[in-house]
Parts: structure tokens; C-alpha cells; sequence
């Protein structure tokens, strides 16, 4: 973390922005106090929550059967699918 004062940051703003889009952290000071803290923004693709992690379903791989899902559905598969298990008001009735 990098203090810098007032008049400083007011004619080297430029250069203290390259600074902070690099990573750093400053600080404004105003005499001895600190006044405000220049951060990166982070945005919504650099957020580790969004990175997509390939492999995550990857112990299924050799799980499942190849045809899992281009086999029919069973009648009572397809029943409980229409609605037939279903309470009143569930399925709009």
C-alpha cells in the first residue's frame, strides 16, 4: 500500500491510476489523515465465484450409461411428468 498526499495525486493522477489498474493499492492523505483508498474495480469476470472449472462433473464420466437419456421414459415415469402424482393445484388444476 502505497500514501500519497492530496497535491501529489492532483497533478499525477494518470500515472497513479496505471498504478492501481496494475494492482497496487493507494492511499490519499489529507495532512496526517487518510482521505480515500484507490482500489482496482473488480469486475464481473474477474470474480473467482464466475470462473467456470472444467472437470467438475468429471467423476461421473464413467458413471453413467451412454444412453441414459435416449432411452423412452417408463409409463410411470411419464405419468408422474404429466401430472398424475401430483396434489391438487400443483400442476395448475
Amino acid at each position: 500500500m502505497t500514501v500519497i498526499r492530496i497535491p501529489e495525486a492532483d497533478t499525477e493522477l494518470s500515472k497513479l491510476l496505471d498504478r492501481v489498474e496494475a494492482g497496487e493499492e493507494i492511499v490519499l492523505v489529507r495532512g496526517d489523515a487518510p482521505v480515500a483508498r484507490l482500489v482496482p474495480v473488480e469486475t464481473e469476470q474477474a470474480t473467482p465465484r464466475d470462473v467456470r472449472r472444467p472437470g467438475a462433473l468429471a467423476h461421473l464420466r464413467d458413471k453413467l450409461p451412454a444412453n441414459l437419456f435416449l432411452e423412452p421414459m417408463s409409463q410411470d415415469e411419464l405419468d408422474a411428468w404429466e401430472g398424475k402424482y401430483s396434489f391438487p393445484g400443483d400442476n395448475g388444476e
